[in-house]
């Protein structure tokens, strides 16, 4: 299951122009990043796609290199940067991700693609999120995004897989611009609001032992 037909001509005919439309912007953030936190001003992460492929999500900096005197990295909030703040409030950050749309590894609209740490800790309900390609935007971002509990945020992914529509994309994307705009549910700090998936199941699991 990959979705609904016509839905990699739909990732298509709105990415390739966004990419060419927003070349300049993302030069410039590059640049900006590359002078205010170092190179590479790309962020890589190997994370679970379509049918738990791995493959690697790119995005753009917000976090400096920072280490400790034992040469461990300092804590994401120590190393996350004003221009930092400033991408992932505006989600200029996530604007590589147009490649990996273009390359057919994403899609515009899907869930999240989370870190791969977390594939053990979904129910088998839970892991039917993979059964689509994972998307910039998603059911769970225009209804909460981070500010949603894990449950609710896996749930409306799980909801998403099942409904999955040309109509619902559209509707999906018209609201994530609205967002964007507002700047609504963005958690700029997600290390100091958001709870570990993979600490928090293994604690509930624990308990019910």
């Amino acid at each position: 299951m990959t979705g609904y037909r016509g839905k990699r001509a739909l990732d298509l005919a709105i990415a390739v122009p966004a990419l060419i439309v927003l070349s300049p912007v993302m030069a410039v953030v590059a640049a900006l990043v590359a002078w205010r936190m170092g190179r590479p001003a790309l962020f890589r992460q190997v994370r679970p796609g379509l049918g738990e492929r791995p493959f690697a999500v790119a995005k753009f900096r917000t976090m400096k290199e920072a280490y400790d005197a034992a040469g461990r990295p300092l804590p994401d909030r120590e190393r996350l940067t004003a221009l930092g703040r400033f991408l992932r409030a505006s989600s200029l950050d996530e604007l590589p991700e147009l490649f990996n749309v273009i390359t057919g590894e994403m899609s515009l609209v899907g869930p999240r693609p989370l870190v791969t740490k977390y594939l053990p800790y979904y129910t088998e309900r839970e892991r039917t999120r993979c059964a689509v390609r994972p998307g910039i935007t998603g059911w769970a971002q225009v209804n909460g995004r981070n500010d949603l509990p894990w449950d609710q945020r896996l749930a409306c992914d799980v909801w998403y897989v099942a409904h999955c529509s040309l109509a619902l994309d559209l509707k999906i994307l018209g609201m994530t611009i609205g967002k964007v705009l507002r700047r609504a549910n963005v958690q700029v700090d997600t290390a100091i609001n958001e709870p570990d998936l993979s600490v928090e199941r293994h604690d509930r699991r624990a308990s019910a032992a």
